[in-house]
């Protein structure tokens, strides 16, 4: 679960901050859909993990709700594992 959210958060990052201003001010789409498409996949498997986490170790609905909505705040994800360490 930890590697999956870094690596969306991560993605989700790069997505905001490299790839759209490339698109925008450089007008480079190509670098919005490599990234798009590997934060897509990213994020899928996010979504799965917290599927299973959720099955095999029994999460309270509010920490699966945290996670969920985590996945759609940038540094959401890194803040999100922060917390459920504790």
């Amino acid at each position: 679960m930890r590697y999956v959210g870094w690596g969306e958060g991560s993605s989700f990052l790069l997505l905001l901050g490299i790839a759209m201003p490339l698109k925008y001010a450089f007008d480079l789409p190509q670098a919005v859909f490599i990234v798009g498409v590997a934060h897509g996949f990213l994020f899928s498997l996010y979504l799965l993990s917290i599927a299973w986490v959720t099955l095999v170790h029994r999460w309270s609905f509010v920490r699966v709700l945290a996670a969920f909505i985590a996945a759609f705040i940038p540094f959401g994800p890194f803040l999100f594992d922060r917390w459920n360490r504790r």
